[in-house]
């Protein structure tokens, strides 16, 4: 317990607020209304789904396809960057990374190309904090806001679109600088057989799913519908594979912006320290918060929740802790041989300072 409570700081931090904040605001019935279920469940099920969706090999085979005709280390390079801007957008930004930063670790070591790993996997880390922004599923604090605001989806990607079109720009422009040899890469191993019984089910649960997030149908039966399938085809074997310490997260802080938002002093103080500055200060926010915190503490303050959206998905970028899904990146990078941890964290650094203070300077101008 205290090993994983060391490796879950976020978490003893949310748990530790909430539990402190409830000695400034007693317990009582009110605290119910704090947890937004819907968020939570919905949350839950995605991630449910997606670890379906690796452990059926649907994912690994989407990767080998993809590299059939590469040649060059920079094409290499750009697939491997792009493919964690997109696939972020329906498979989250932590999963993306999980799923694509080992294979780029063991695709350019295998085509001799291990220079370019800290710089590739650097740029795998913002792609997947980048394209996650342009859709409601693809980070938490997307799904949150979305939910909170009752914000309709059209507006959702007219805020966001311009800010992914820069991100792809500055993408696109990094990977240019990274060399560009001819690579010869391993012959394709034959794929396995897919159970597509499996990949079908999950695809019908994941639509079902994206119904619901975009408030066509109901949450309640579709949640029911999707942990008994699931319970159905896996037993227990898949729920012991969610990420429980986020959904605790959100708990803790619920519990904490609910409390603190009683609390006039506090509320009116972090409310005008927003007050047309939300982009700002939920950017700065998020670099010592990180940027899902950020999201549920400053989204009790404010109804701008646009501009949260803007700020916290910028603020993914800047320090290693900005993001958890750059955290992610980093523990797999540094469990990797040979890892050069002090020039990672230099060359994070860079290239992220760049990508965040471009953004700012773009959201800042553009937004007001």
């Amino acid at each position: 317990m205290i090993a994983y409570l060391k490796k879950e700081k976020v978490l003893c931090i949310a748990l530790l607020l909430g539990m402190v904040s409830s000695f400034f605001v007693h317990p009582d019935k009110k605290y119910l209304g704090y947890i937004d279920v819907r968020v939570l469940a919905l949350l839950f099920c995605l991630m449910l789904l997606v670890k379906g969706f690796q452990g059926a090999g649907l994912l690994d085979l989407m990767i080998v396809k993809m590299f059939g005709h590469v040649n060059s280390s920079r094409s290499m390079s750009r697939i491997l960057i792009l493919l964690c801007f997109f696939l972020s957008m329906v498979m989250t930004n932590d999963v993306a990374l999980i799923t694509f930063v080992p294979f780029a670790i063991l695709a350019l070591k295998r085509c001799g190309q291990e220079k370019l790993i800290i710089r590739v996997v650097v740029l795998q880390t913002i792609a997947a904090n980048l394209g996650s922004m342009l859709t409601p599923i693809g980070n938490p604090q997307n799904l949150y806001l979305f939910s909170v605001s009752n914000m309709p989806t059209g507006e959702f990607f007219k805020t966001m679109l311009p800010l992914a079109v820069v991100s792809i720009l500055f993408l696109t422009a990094a990977s240019w600088i990274l060399p560009d040899e001819e690579v010869q890469l391993p012959a394709e191993q034959e794929a396995g057989v897919l159970p597509k019984r499996e990949i079908g089910i999950y695809s019908v649960l994941f639509a079902i799913n994206l119904l619901v997030v975009f408030r066509v149908i109901s949450w309640v039966p579709a949640i029911i519908i999707t942990v008994l399938t699931v319970l159905f085809i896996h037993k227990s074997r898949l729920l012991t594979q969610v990420d429980y310490a986020l959904l605790f997260i959100f708990i803790g802080f619920f519990v904490f912006v609910g409390n603190m938002g009683r609390i006039p002093a506090v509320s009116t103080m972090i409310a005008q320290i927003l007050r047309g500055k939300e982009i700002l200060v939920s950017a700065v926010f998020s670099q010592f918060l990180s940027n899902v915190p950020a999201a549920l503490l400053l989204s009790g303050f404010t109804r701008n929740f646009d501009a949260l959206l803007v700020g916290t998905n910028i603020g993914g970028l800047g320090t290693l802790i900005a993001s958890m899904a750059s955290l992610i990146s980093y523990k797999q990078y540094a469990v990797s041989a040979n890892a050069k941890k002090g020039k990672y964290l230099l060359t994070f650094t860079l290239y992220n300072l760049a990508g965040f203070f471009l953004l700012l300077s773009f959201s800042e101008w553009y937004y007001h």
